[in-house]
């Protein structure tokens, strides 16, 4: 009988032969995660083979909002970001709940800290330490540009160590709940049901709103093993709506009010306008 070596290295001279039979696995693999997903649709109506139900960018920022309402900066164009559209939903989120904390987990450059730091009193952003990323052999480059535009912002803390296992309870005991909280840390499946799980029994009360970053590999196209483990994560009994946020990579938690429409990959697009400028 051959051994779990041998098979693996026929799959993978299989692979080099023919490469497009990577695509059949990594399909296998998605329908596996939608598999698991959708195991949860028993719970959180609208949920089905489309993904969450939609609920517009416009419910949060309207197009008639004023200019600042509708602008992002800092906003990089760089790899590993969000959405400008990701972060205008965490700043209107954060516009609409006066005296707003908010907390994140994933730094990165910090554009969606510095973005929110214009809208919330507070701001709470955690990542790994230099010498968590150092230890994973992680480029000093590359380490260094974590923060690199929040670290001016007199009202954003930026806190270090290991989402996994960062003392969040000591956080909420500070100064009670959070009003927006940002997941955009690992979005390996175990990683983002933990996170999930950690955030909901630490830092969420009754009012708080919860954003997992990349729930979808592009606006309107699930990514399900964030799908499945953001679903997997959320402790029972909740009593708000999930959604996913059109236009935007974004998963949203809300306590209620949210005016859901059934996922539709081939709806009417949205009309936007995009203005430019930079820094020099």
């Amino acid at each position: 009988m051959p051994s779990r070596f041998h098979i693996a290295l026929r799959a993978l001279r299989a692979l080099a032969r023919t490469p497009a039979l990577l695509n059949a696995v990594l399909a296998a693999d998605a329908g596996a995660w939608q598999a698991r997903a959708l195991a949860h649709a028993g719970r959180w109506p609208g949920l089905g083979p489309g993904g969450l139900p939609r609920v517009p960018l416009a419910h949060f920022v309207p197009a008639a909002a004023p200019a600042a309402a509708r602008t992002v900066a800092p906003f990089a164009f760089g790899n590993g970001g969000s959405l400008p559209t990701d972060l205008l939903l965490l700043r209107a989120l954060a516009r609409q709940r006066p005296g707003c904390r908010y907390f994140e987990i994933g730094t990165w450059r910090g554009e969606s800290a510095a973005n929110v730091a214009a809208e919330a009193a507070t701001v709470h952003t955690l990542n790994l330490s230099a010498a968590e990323m150092r230890a994973l052999g992680l480029p000093e480059r590359y380490i260094n540009l974590h923060g690199f535009f929040s670290r001016a912002h007199a009202n954003v803390v930026h806190l270090h160590g290991n989402s996994a296992t960062y003392d969040l309870a000591a956080l909420h005991c500070a100064a009670g709940p959070f009003g927006v909280v940002f997941i955009d840390g690992d979005h390996r499946y175990e990683a983002v049901r933990r996170d999930t799980a950690r955030v909901f029994e630490h830092l969420v009360g009754p009012e708080t709103v919860v954003v997992w970053h990349d729930a979808s590999q592009q606006p309107g196209q699930p990514r399900w093993e964030v799908l499945a483990g953001l679903l997997a994560g959320l402790p029972p009994g909740l009593p708000g709506q999930l959604a996913q946020v059109s236009n935007t990579l974004c998963a949203l938690y809300a306590p209620g009010g949210l005016p859901l429409q059934e996922a539709d990959p081939l709806a009417d697009p949205t009309e936007f306008t995009v203005e430019v400028a930079w820094t020099l």
